[in-house]
């Protein structure tokens, strides 16, 4: 596939790389090329940056983000409006700032242990200890420091921590240098335990490499829906499909991708979990760009779910709708399938357009049937995108991405019947007296399993609960008949809608 981005290089060099010294501080190799080398151009260019980004409006808890690393003229202000979601004076115990290798390929992955970071802004502390604790205790970690010489994926990301944070920060370097999807689990695995609120993890990436501007802009919109998704399985398989669709000169639809996959691993579709695009742009907006071959930048964060502090009994008219809003939901979803059979794109909506109902903050599952029977199933827990947004993407996953059945073809368009579940927030709970037969789904997680059952599955199969938890187990979370005893147990509720004809 061509999504992978490691530049493998000769034998020769690879030698002269393990020659180096193997102690000492990382000395900057991306400084005078990717940004300035004087440290007065780079605090100047570093102000600029971070007062003209995108800021995101609400106040968010992050817990990791996506950030370019290509040059400041092309992507800095996207990489600042991602450090900008996040408090100045916030101070934590580490920053993992991982990165995937564009230097070479090897199994595993790398810490830096033996020294700092230097940067024009100065020196970064390095967390030695949890660096020699990775490389004692887990072999993934194997790799010498010599993968980090001459890597810029995680050096151009210094000089933000070090400008936009008041408290010193300490960071855990680790660059990515295999493409196989198990050991990028192993590597998530032994991450897990500093996956905490007190620590931050960078995932240094790019997005799509040197499609057309256009063409960039929709593979870009892909693969951040994909990785908004929480779902690795889609992420892997739209970067397949946008390979696929053989775009001129593309090359790879993220060069970071194992990084990204290794954070979705991390996440584990995390019902508490949310990400949010925050700002995108391509080296064809910079003045030093061309449109004809471009760069996509994408600025991504993880963060906690808001809690809803509203009145339980406030949470039902949250998800009334009228019946023109109904209507608008089913437009909504049938064009954009019509839109990506017909032209090979996605529907663009136009937010003055929108009732008001549909632009609140909601997730929500398309199904599709032919004949009563399923044709396709997709949704998503919780959003940072309002409910229309959340519509447009879910129907083209279910016709297209549902991995149980072919993509949908033009004639069988014809024949689908359209169910929207518009969802209630995710209610973890402890009995499963709590859990009520046609008004709650139940979603079960367990280590990296999960999966879920809309309420109408029970009541259309008239289940009783243990059947209900027994079949969800078992056939979408992946844990057999009994696997829900010792998972975490989520309901929700949701308002199903079917279309009328």
């Amino acid at each position: 596939m061509r999504f992978l981005c490691i530049i493998l290089i000769s034998t020769l060099f690879t030698m002269e790389m393990f020659s180096q010294s193997k102690t000492g501080d990382r000395q900057p190799a991306a400084a005078g090329r990717f940004y300035p080398a004087s440290r007065e151009t780079l605090l100047r260019d570093l102000e600029q940056m971070f007062a003209s980004c995108d800021k995101y409006p609400e106040k968010l808890k992050v817990r990791a983000i996506i950030v370019p690393h290509a040059g400041y003229i092309y992507s800095g202000r996207t990489a600042a409006s991602a450090f900008s979601t996040i408090p100045a004076d916030s101070k934590f115990k580490n920053i993992f700032l991982i990165g995937s290798s564009h230097i070479m390929a090897f199994e595993g992955a790398s810490v830096y242990y033996t020294g700092d970071f230097l940067t024009p802004l100065g020196k970064i502390t390095v967390n030695k200890e949890i660096a020699e604790k990775l490389r004692k205790e887990h072999s993934v970690f194997r790799f010498q420091e010599n993968a980090h010489s001459q890597e810029h994926s995680l050096e151009v990301q210094v000089p933000f921590i070090q400008y936009y944070f008041k408290n010193l920060q300490q960071i855990v370097p680790i660059i990515i240098g295999t493409n196989n999807k198990n050991t990028i689990k192993t590597i998530a695995e032994a991450l897990r335990p500093w996956f905490t609120p007190e620590n931050l993890f960078i995932i240094s990436s790019d997005f799509s490499h040197y499609p057309p501007y256009k063409e960039a802009k929709e593979v870009d919109n892909a693969t951040a829906d994909a990785i908004v998704s929480k779902d690795p399985e889609l992420f892997l398989k739209t970067l397949s499909q946008n390979s696929s669709k053989r775009i001129p000169n593309l090359a790879t639809s993220m060069c970071g991708w194992t990084s990204g996959l290794m954070l979705l691993y991390l996440v584990n579709n995390d019902p508490n979990l949310v990400f949010k695009k925050i700002s995108y742009c391509n080296s064809g907006d910079s003045q030093y760009g061309n449109k004809e071959e471009v760069v996509g930048y994408h600025a991504i964060v993880l963060a906690e779910v808001q809690k809803n502090k509203q009145p339980a009994g406030n949470q039902s008219q949250e998800m009334q709708f009228t019946q023109e809003e109904i209507d608008q939901m089913f437009k909504i979803a049938r064009n954009s399938i019509a839109t990506m059979l017909n032209e090979h794109r996605r529907l663009v909506l136009n937010p003055s357009e929108i009732l008001p109902g549909l632009k609140r903050n909601l997730g929500a599952f398309v199904t599709l049937r032919i004949d009563g029977k399923l044709r396709g199933c997709i949704g998503r827990f919780v959003s940072s995108e309002p409910l229309y947004e959340v519509i447009n993407q879910m129907a083209i996953a279910s016709a297209f991405n549902d991995t149980r059945f072919m993509p949908l073809t033009k004639e069988e368009f014809k024949k689908i019947e359209i169910e929207i579940s518009v969802l209630g927030p995710l209610k973890r709970i402890n009995n499963i007296s709590e859990i009520i037969l046609g008004k709650h789904g139940i979603y079960i997680k367990k280590d990296f399993r999960s999966g879920t059952m809309l309420p109408q599955v029970a009541t259309e199969n008239k289940w009783t609960v243990e059947e209900f938890l027994g079949y969800t187990s078992r056939e979408k979370a992946g844990l057999g008949w009994d696997g829900w005893k010792d998972a975490e147990l989520y309901v929700y509720e949701a308002l199903v809608l079917e279309e009328k004809k």
